[in-house]
């Protein structure tokens, strides 16, 4: 059971435009927006966050992101974040070959080279302690510029507040999502846990 009920979709009319985002994102407005709202100002601020770190700036494409995403939540145990990444990394393109098997990045021809320096440096920054070293820094620099190395900084730091936030709440998960990870997850041991 959630920590905070989330209040509903239409609450705060300044929150519930911004967060039209969602609908293209994930088909829904995500509960622990809408727990957020409580405090309308940190709901407004989180998705103007959200909407500027997931612009497409550079060559880091939105279905890379949302992979980036579920690799720094996933390494981090929040199955909200799980779900939810591999739901809108499958909406923006993701095939289904991709999702399954993410974890085999480093030896599977699905994925770049880019790619495969990118996720290491997603699950290196998402560990506690930090684990990015200088051949993680050199290998991600070697693939990607300056600006496209801050986007996907900047995706696994919003993923790193949104798995604290939704693992301490322990945000109900919506249905949308809990089918994306029955669908894509559960091979991998994920579960809804705490999150129903």
């Amino acid at each position: 059971m959630a920590l905070v009920t989330p209040l509903s979709p239409d609450h705060d009319s300044e929150v519930a435009e911004l967060a039209k985002f969602f609908n293209e994102t994930l088909g829904f407005c995500p509960n622990s927006v809408l727990t957020m709202q409580i405090r309308p100002e940190i709901a407004r601020a989180f998705i103007n966050l959200n909407k500027a770190v997931m612009a497409n700036n550079g060559r880091v494409t939105a279905e890379q992101k949302r992979l980036i995403g579920y690799i720094t939540s996933a390494n981090t145990g929040c199955r909200y974040c799980e779900a939810h990444t591999i739901l809108a990394a499958e909406r923006y393109g993701g095939s289904g070959e991709r999702l399954k098997h993410i974890w085999q990045f480093r030896s599977s021809d699905l994925y770049t080279d880019a790619e495969k320096a990118a996720f290491e440096f997603a699950l290196a920054a998402s560990s506690v302690p930090n684990a990015v070293d200088d051949a993680i820094s050199a290998n991600l620099k070697e693939h990607w510029d300056d600006g496209e190395v801050v986007e996907i900084l900047g995706v696994i730091s919003l993923f790193g507040y949104l798995n604290r936030w939704n693992d301490s709440m322990g945000t109900t998960m919506e249905a949308g999502a809990v089918a994306a990870g029955k669908e894509h997850l559960t091979h991998n041991g994920w579960q809804v846990g705490k999150h129903q």
